[in-house]
């Protein structure tokens, strides 16, 4: 699961959106923002790009987050909060194509499966590497492999080498994507990289690495 999935909380009542914020950071989630008025909202849209959206469907007004949804990033994925189930409003809000929507008092098991099912419809080609003080947006395709070293991983890009604290299976679960493949307790490969293979070895272009014994791996 991509943890590192850009969130945006829609909510014009303060307590309701940063008890919503705490809930989505005590997940894990890390790339979260949080506005309270419509004009934010659009800033957010064009600035901060979010790929889910949880948007107070009353927010200065009634019905204006459905107005919202209408402008967003065509990709985004909707979850509406609403204090309404009365069915002209949900009619209105079906028309936006929302994932779905949540009643006030909102609950956390609510929130974490609503925002757990949006983002397996999100189908990143990235993810988002802390460097330092930096976020770094790496591709896919730019990882050719993953070493282990102790504490630390050396991740090889196609024009050079990263070092962070985290463990391999961690990363490999960060990654949450089929091409990347653990060949041995100290690499992940992208699959898509390999140039060939030989006995206990693959290798991408020149660079040598081997493959556990147990491991039945085909090109």
């Amino acid at each position: 699961m991509n943890k590192n999935i850009k969130i945006l909380i829609v909510e014009d009542e303060v307590l309701i959106a940063e008890f919503i914020n705490e809930m989505l950071l005590d997940e894990g989630y890390q790339n979260i923002e949080v506005v309270h008025d419509c004009d934010s909202a659009i800033e957010k849209f064009n600035d901060f790009k979010p790929e889910i959206i949880l948007l107070d469907i009353n927010i200065e007004g009634r019905d204006s987050g459905i107005n919202l949804a209408k402008v967003k990033n065509e990709e985004a994925k909707v979850i509406y909060i609403t204090a309404q189930n009365d069915e002209a409003t949900i009619k209105k809000a079906i028309e936006t194509n929302p994932e779905t929507y949540l009643t006030k008092p909102v609950k956390k098991m609510d929130v974490i499966a609503a925002v757990k099912l949006a983002s397996f419809k999100i189908k990143n080609d990235y993810i988002i590497i802390r460097d330092g003080i930096k976020d770094i947006k790496v591709l896919f395709d730019e990882i050719l492999y993953v070493k282990s070293d102790g504490n630390y991983i050396d991740i090889f890009l196609q024009s050079k080498k990263m070092t962070i604290r985290k463990s391999l299976d961690l990363f490999l679960n960060d990654l949450d994507n089929k091409d990347f493949v653990k060949v041995h307790r100290s690499y992940i490969v992208n699959a898509k990289k390999i140039t060939s293979k030989k006995s206990n070895f693959i290798y991408i272009d020149e660079v040598e690495i081997p493959i556990s014994r147990n491991l039945d791996f085909c090109l």
